[in-house]
């Protein structure tokens, strides 16, 4: 028997629920403080599930903690996020542009780029 890797749980909808109101990132003791009834090696077990299936991105903090962030779902082709390093805001963009780049860099540097989870690092709007 097969199983489905997108399977849900109601302890799964009620992560991804909290995940989709956060718009920063946030730790595993975040969620758990946030949830009743669900444990924190199911919390962990559930986490690295929704990291596999790319639905949210798992980052090390310059403080060396492990932090996660909901990415927004998107079937566009040249999309990317930028992330505040101010706030912790995660902005989804759609650009052209993107395009562009990984061609350039695909062309220029012989490499082949997923734009997949690129993340530009910077300063939002509300914290320059």
């Amino acid at each position: 028997m097969t199983r489905n890797i997108n399977y849900n749980t109601k302890q799964k909808d009620m992560i991804m629920n909290i995940l989709k109101n956060t718009k920063k990132e946030f730790t595993i003791k975040e969620i758990y403080e946030n949830v009743s009834d669900i444990g924190l090696t199911t919390i962990y077990r559930l986490v690295d599930k929704l990291v596999e299936e790319d639905r949210i991105k798992k980052t090390i903090g310059s403080d060396k903690q492990t932090y996660y962030q909901y990415l927004e779902d998107c079937n566009e082709e040249n999309h990317f996020y930028l992330k505040c390093n101010k706030c912790g805001t995660l902005i989804h963009v759609d650009c052209d542009c993107l395009s562009d780049l990984l061609s350039h860099i695909s062309k220029e540097h012989n490499f082949i780029p997923s734009n997949k989870n690129i993340i530009l690092n910077g300063i939002c709007e509300n914290c320059k």
